[in-house]
């Protein structure tokens, strides 16, 4: 099986296994305790914290561990709707991911305006301005870079627009950090992330707030995490997070994933020439190197497409893995003007730093061959 569905979730790496295998064998102890055992774990928490504060470029005293973005996204929400004054309004972009859309609807219902996007799925920038200068929301939510479609947002220019305002800005990073660089991300005032993206572990994520503000914790029951999050810190897969981040940020540094960019723009260039009638969303964005989110030609279901790719070898995904299950179109399809007829086609291809040229060229002859075969049956 060829594996096009990093964007759902990546394969554990191998330097995150050894990490996780080192401190499980070597750190036992609860971080909290005060004897020898707890101290060298409490000392290896301190060193991933500041790893990540490195990373992003803000405070180690920032981070809050968390069990993954949805549990971190929850939090932002909660916390806000504590402080914020109850007539308030929150401003939170059309197509965030579900944990963010849900939980900002469940706390603050009708105070939720939602900021729309163009038909390439970019944030609409003068609808933001006029508004901003209009209104000071208690919160601004925009993604980094969007689930699937892979389209990157404008964070750095929405981010300091929102300093401007002295309006708190909140970016879901998750699609973004272990693809781009995640240097900068600390300026924003909250940032979510979870390991299980880019090869670490799944069960486990990171918060960054402002460390000389306050936040209202979603769990209660102890004062882990300075009193932010209660519950023991997962010592082990911590570290096999921040493991498999220092090999991603290296693999940044160096460029890689420009090459990669290549592989995948060679293999959209063949596709829309293989495919009348299919069209890549947002293809003329800046999006991540790894995605391409298609509408297959007209009459292509995207089930029929999922079980024929996946008969012939290979993983691939309509859309979020979170959405799975629900009857309605996209959300991020419908906020970007297209129809429910148009979301029915939709299939994403999303590959990792593992998948080779070769797989993407195995990938088109795939799709090619499926595609005659649903157009003879036909």
């Amino acid at each position: 099986m060829i594996y096009f569905d990093y964007n759902a979730t990546a394969p554990v790496m191998r330097e995150a296994r050894e990490a996780w295998l080192h401190v499980t064998e070597k750190l036992g102890g609860n971080p909290s305790s005060m004897h020898q055992a707890g101290t060298r774990a409490s000392i290896a928490l301190a060193d991933a914290r500041e790893k990540l504060a490195a990373y992003l470029g803000c405070h180690p005293l920032d981070i809050v561990w968390t069990s993954g973005a949805t549990e971190a996204n929850n939090m932002v929400m909660h916390h806000f709707a504590k402080k914020l004054d109850p007539a308030k309004k929150i401003f939170v972009s059309a197509i965030e991911h579900p944990c963010v859309d849900d939980s900002s609807k469940h706390y603050f219902g009708k105070r939720v305006k939602a900021i729309p996007v163009t038909r390439d799925g970019v944030i609409d920038m003068d609808w933001l301005t006029a508004e901003l200068a209009d209104e000071r929301p208690g919160l601004v939510a925009v993604m980094a870079a969007n689930n699937e479609t892979g389209i990157i947002q404008p964070w750095p220019e929405i981010l300091a627009m929102c300093q401007a305002y002295e309006v708190p800005f909140f970016t879901d990073a998750v699609q973004f950090i272990g693809k781009m660089p995640c240097k900068g991300l600390g300026d924003c005032d909250y940032v979510t992330g979870a390991a299980h993206k880019f090869g670490g572990p799944r069960g486990v994520g990171f918060l960054k707030i402002p460390h000389r503000s306050q936040i209202t914790p979603l769990l209660l029951g102890g004062k882990q995490e300075g009193g932010r999050r209660a519950g023991t810190e997962n010592t082990a897969i911590i570290a096999a997070m921040m493991a498999a981040m220092e090999v991603r940020e290296k693999q940044i540094a160096q460029s890689q994933h420009l090459l990669r960019k290549v592989w995948r723009d060679n293999f959209e260039a063949q596709f829309l020439r293989a495919l009348p009638g299919a069209t890549i969303l947002g293809h003329n964005q800046p999006r991540l190197w790894n995605t391409v989110s298609a509408l297959m030609p007209d009459g292509d279901r995207k089930s029929q497409w999922v079980i024929r790719l996946d008969k012939a070898g290979f993983a691939v995904s309509t859309g979020s893995a979170c959405t799975v299950g629900k009857e309605e179109p996209s959300h991020v399809l419908s906020a970007m003007g297209y129809k429910a007829q148009h979301a029915q086609r939709a299939v994403r291809f999303s590959a990792g730093w593992e998948t080779t040229e070769a797989d993407w060229d195995a990938l088109l002859k795939a799709v090619v061959k499926v595609h005659g075969e649903m157009q003879h049956k036909a």
